[in-house]
This record gives structure tokens, sequence and C-alpha cells, in this order.
């Protein structure tokens, strides 16, 4: 063999040697690390199931599902074009009714709806604004006790705070309220509005007890009875003119007190 042949194939010897060291170093490496990630995610007091946390400085998404180990949603952020149906009891019940909404839905052990913040705003084809906001609190299984919102339509803007008086879900469900919709919904429009009025009576649908707010420029307290009917109304004009009006069981005006009264 030449001098030559002999430098060349001693250095291709070397370099498989090196090839194999290098190799080896990164198995070695890669061991030690994972013996240590193993010892501290198994170190006393640490989960079995622990994650290292990652921190990120901006994260886009369509929607983001915050979900329990077992899989159970608790909340739930989306756009419009990916924003959920009603969950219940971790099904996803349809809600076309949310198709130009985005925001949050709060979701409770069970995996049903309760409550959320969502919003919409555009300008249609003419200008006209056509806004909302809505963060809402609802009973278990059941509909929203308090509600935050504001309303804009035009130039019109309402806005304020609502309580109800929502019954138990042993009386009258969301799932029950949802079948309700349903059937009347393929009802004519008197034959539907007997159908709710019924249920009402029977105690069975949820009853606005109080409202705060503004109103075309008014704003307002309303007090109202079990039944819904307001009683009671504190008011002041958008003149700034102060009032107060007792109201009977039929909406009849009762009794008023304004700044002129003696």
């Amino acid at each position: 063999m030449s001098p030559a042949a002999s430098a060349l194939s001693m250095l291709e010897h070397r370099v498989r040697v090196l090839r194999w060291i290098a190799l080896g170093s990164l198995v070695a490496a890669t061991g030690a690390l994972t013996l240590a990630l193993v010892v501290v995610l198994r170190a006393p007091g640490s989960p079995a199931t622990a994650v290292l946390p990652v921190k990120l400085d901006e994260l886009t998404v369509g929607r983001l599902n915050v979900v329990e180990p077992d899989g159970t949603p608790r909340m739930i952020l989306a756009s419009r074009a990916r924003f959920p149906g009603a969950p219940v009891r971790g099904k996803e019940i349809a809600r076309p009714d949310r198709r130009d909404l985005a925001g949050i839905l709060f979701v409770n052990d069970e995996g049903t709806e309760n409550g959320g913040l969502v919003q919409n705003g555009r300008l249609d084809a003419s200008g006209k604004v056509a806004a909302g906001l809505s963060l809402t609190f609802d009973r278990f299984r059941q509909d929203q006790v308090v509600q935050v919102k504001l309303d804009e339509d035009g130039d019109e803007v309402n806005g304020g705070l609502v309580v109800n008086d929502v019954p138990s879900y042993k009386v009258s469900s969301i799932d029950d309220l949802m079948r309700l919709a349903d059937e009347t919904g393929r009802m004519a429009p008197a034959e539907r509005e007997a159908v709710w009025k019924r249920e009402q009576e029977r105690g069975h649908l949820s009853h606005r007890r109080g409202y705060f707010g503004i109103r075309k420029g008014v704003s307002q307290l309303v007090l109202s009875d079990p039944q819904g009917r307001p009683r009671l109304t504190l008011s002041v004009s958008e003149h700034g003119e102060p009032s107060i009006a007792l109201l009977d069981e039929t909406g009849r005006l009762v009794r008023s007190i304004d700044a002129h009264a003696p």
C-alpha cells in the first residue's frame, strides 16, 4: 500500500471513531436528561402527570379549550367562526343563534354551560351600528340569574344590570327549555305564545326581578314581583328630572312622586 493510501485509510478510521464517540456522547446526554426529568417529575409531592411549564409571548388561535385531566371542558375561548353551541353534560348542543358571537363560555364540573362573556359589533350595509356585549352567570343546569349587558342599535344605546329569579333545575332545567323551544318553534305564533305563558304560570320560566341601567337616555332602577311584573320604578329622565312610580300587578300607576310634588 502506498503512503498516500495508508494515510487515507488511517484518516477514515479516525473519522469513524470520532463519529462513534459523538453518538455515544449524545446517547449518554439524552439518557441523563431523561433520568433527570423522571427524578424531578416523580419526586415526592410531584404529580404523576406533571407537565413542564411553557412560556409564550404570543399565541394566535381560533379556539382554545381549557379542559380537566379527564377531558371535561371548563372554559372555551373562541372566535365567531369557531364559537361552540351549548355544552350540556359534556355534549355540545347546536345553537344557531350564536353564529354571530365570539367570546368565552364558562363550563361547570359536569360539563354544562354556566355563563359566559360574548360580544359582537358591526356596521350593516346602511352604516347602522349593531353591537352588543353580555356577561352572564347561570344557575346550575339553568339559565342566567345575573347579566351585565350592552346593546347598541343605531344611535340607541341600552346598558345595565339584570337580576332574574330562575327556578331550580329540579323544577325546570335547561334541557326542558331547549326542548320547549324546539317544540314551539314549529307552532303558529298565537299557539306558541299560549304555551310559553302556561309554562310561565307554572313557575317553569325565569322572571326578571331587578334592573338597573340606561334605556333611551333614562336611567332606571326597576324592581319586580315574583311574577316578573314591575312594581317600583326609580327614574331620572334625559333632562335630569327624578321620579318614583308605584305600580299594581296590572302595571297601572297607583302613585308617583317627582321633584315638583308638594
